[in-house]
């Protein structure tokens, strides 16, 4: 029998992580967690995960959670009945550069980077360095640092974990390359799916982060709001299957079944259904090319069930459109449209801002980025085009753009 695949879970703590650490619990033959890396804002949590999964290293963001991170894991040694000096504590890094430092210091076969925005980019890169599959549920970095990102991917090294783009490359491998025809990514159409712009100007924080389908954390729960989340995933969608943006679709689908399709060049149309459960792109992610059996319940054949599908209000949701726009500009582009939007992300979840001005900013943070539109040639490139996006789009939040 094969020997478990060892992993690291970067982002360990979050939705993406919490569950990619219930599949390895779920599937002991098949992987063991060698690391796991998280903010450190919740000190507990991290002990607990790290004591479960008898990680050989843990890394933090925040340098000032190191004491409190080692308190909580002897308190939770013992609470399992650990005898004095039975307990091994987990190697930890600490600090801004902690989860490139866990990554370049446990060698494991895959690395899943959960963690939230573009703060991935530099993990994502690392892990690719290291000659490890990476399984990708942060798509901010890729489209932060595409180029850079494929550039130092190998074939075959970079998996997606995102729901749709599992879903894409399950059923890519039902025709060859040039018989793709288009690309379809499915959204459920988030909380105010049917609402015109206007009825969307007094929409609160709470309602917001009220998705209909998934868990998830804030940010990516107001990006689903926006349907940012839909525009990052088209540029994502197309750097990971080297397809144009004007050959990527975006469907409403509200039952959320059809995680994606493909229509192929011959009028087919081949698509991957499962009841939503992020467990299963996750496990295949770190299985991958090959299914992890039981990772998630499948459809029921012996029930009646009805899927709708229909196109999306551009109007009311310009994300998409303006995503498109940047992904076929490439460059900084993209980055800067990520980082913007997370800058004024943050901004509405503070009550700085209303719900429609976060894509309406953005935009206009994207028109005035015409000194972006040249490649990244390295990380501080990107870094810097983010810079210059946060700020712009901080001034323009707080003076209306005078």
């Amino acid at each position: 029998m094969n020997s478990p695949r060892t992993v690291l879970v970067l982002g360990s703590t979050g939705s993406i992580g919490t569950q990619a650490l219930d599949v390895a619990v779920r599937n002991k033959p098949l992987f063991r967690v060698a690391g796991i890396a998280a903010g450190g804002s919740d000190p507990g949590a991290l002990a607990a995960q790290a004591i479960a999964h008898e990680v050989d290293a843990i890394a933090v963001i925040k340098p000032t959670a190191v004491e409190d991170l080692q308190l909580a894991l002897y308190a939770e040694a013992q609470r399992r009945g650990y005898a004095r000096g039975e307990f091994r504590l987990p190697r930890i890094f600490a600090g801004a550069d902690a989860v490139t430092e866990l990554i370049g210091a446990v060698p494991v076969d895959v690395v899943l980077n959960g963690m939230p925005g573009s703060q991935g980019l530099a993990p994502t890169l690392k892990a690719l360095e290291t000659g490890a599959t990476l399984a990708l549920a942060n798509k901010e970095s890729l489209i932060a640092g595409g180029p850079l990102v494929l550039k130092a991917a190998k074939p075959g090294q970079l998996v997606p974990v995102d729901s749709e783009h599992s879903a894409l490359a399950q059923v890519l491998r039902g025709g060859r390359k040039e018989e793709v025809g288009r690309l379809v990514l499915t959204a459920s159409g988030g909380p105010f799916r049917g609402r015109t712009k206007a009825e969307m100007a007094d929409v609160t924080v709470e309602d917001a982060l009220a998705h209909p389908t998934w868990s998830m954390g804030p940010l990516v729960t107001i990006n689903s709001a926006t349907l940012v989340n839909k525009g990052l995933e088209l540029i994502e969608a197309k750097l990971l299957f080297d397809v144009p943006c004007d050959a990527i679709d975006v469907v409403v689908h509200p039952q959320s079944i059809v995680h994606s399709m493909v229509t192929f060049t011959d009028g087919s149309t081949l698509a991957q259904a499962s009841p939503p459960d992020m467990r299963l792109p996750i496990a295949l992610a770190l299985h991958w090319p090959d299914r992890v059996p039981g990772a998630a319940r499948p459809c029921r054949w012996d029930q009646a069930a009805a899927w709708t599908f229909e196109p999306l209000d551009n109007t009311a949701f310009p994300a998409v459109e303006l995503a498109r726009h940047a992904g076929t500009v490439g460059g900084c582009l993209p980055a800067v449209f990520n980082a913007a939007n997370e800058e004024l992300v943050a901004a509405f979840l503070g009550g700085n801002i209303g719900f429609t001005s976060i894509v309406d900013t953005v935009e206009r943070v994207v028109q005035a980025a015409l000194g972006w539109h040249r490649e990244p040639r390295d990380l501080q490139d990107v870094f810097a085009a983010e810079e210059w996006a946060r700020a712009r789009a901080a001034e323009i939040a707080r003076t209306g753009g005078k």
